[in-house]
C-alpha cells in the first residue's frame, strides 16, 4: 500500500535554538521528520513530545564509524535520544508511528548518516497514550548548528 508524504512545515536554523514543530493535525498515521545539518562541534540531538519533560522517554541504539560498533540502552529519560552530530554535514531521518493514536505509547526510529563520522539508528519509546500534537527538536551540547528540517505527515493511500 503506498504512502503519501505531504509537508506540513519547515524550518531553517542558523544558530543553537531548539525548535518546535506545533499544532500537528491529526490527520495522518504517521510522522517524518528530515534533518540536515552542520555542527561546529559535538551536539546531541533529542526530541521531546507535547513539552513532556517527565522520565517517559527510553531508547536503543546502535552506532558504527567504520571500525568500530557500540550500542546502548537508557531508560527513563527526559526526551528521547536521536543523534549526535559533528563537525560535518549529517542528514538525520526519523519516523515516529500511530502519533495521532491515543491507546498505545507512541515508537520512534531514527537513522543518522554522517559525513564523516558514524552512521547509527536508534528506537524511541513515548510511554504515554496521548495524540502527540506537538515536537521539539533540542540541541545539548556547544556549538552552532546551520540547516534545516521538514515534518511530514504520511497518509496511507
Amino acid at each position: 500500500m503506498p504512502a503519501t508524504y505531504e509537508p506540513i512545515a519547515t524550518t531553517t536554523f542558523t544558530s543553537a535554538t531548539d525548535f518546535t514543530f506545533t499544532s500537528i493535525p491529526s490527520t495522518y498515521t504517521d510522522l517524518y521528520i528530515s534533518y540536515d545539518a552542520i555542527g561546529s562541534s559535538v551536539t546531541n540531538l533529542t526530541l521531546q513530545y507535547n513539552s513532556d519533560t517527565g522520565s517517559n522517554y527510553s531508547q536503543t541504539y546502535v552506532l558504527g564509524d567504520g571500525s568500530s560498533a557500540s550500542s546502548a540502552r537508557n531508560s527513563n529519560e527526559t526526551s528521547a535520544y536521536l543523534t549526535a552530530i559533528y563537525n560535518a554535514r549529517t542528514i538525520c531521518n526519523i519516523s515516529i508511528m500511530n502519533y495521532a493514536n491515543t491507546t498505545t505509547y507512541k515508537t520512534c526510529l531514527s537513522r543518522l548518516s554522517s559525513a564523516s563520522y558514524q552512521t547509527s539508528a536508534t528506537v524511541n519509546l513515548w510511554r504515554s497514550t496521548a495524540a502527540i500534537t506537538s515536537v521539539k527538536i533540542l540541541k545539548l551540547g556547544g556549538g552552532n548548528m546551520t540547516g534545516n528540517a521538514t515534518l511530514y505527515g504520511i497518509k496511507a493511500a
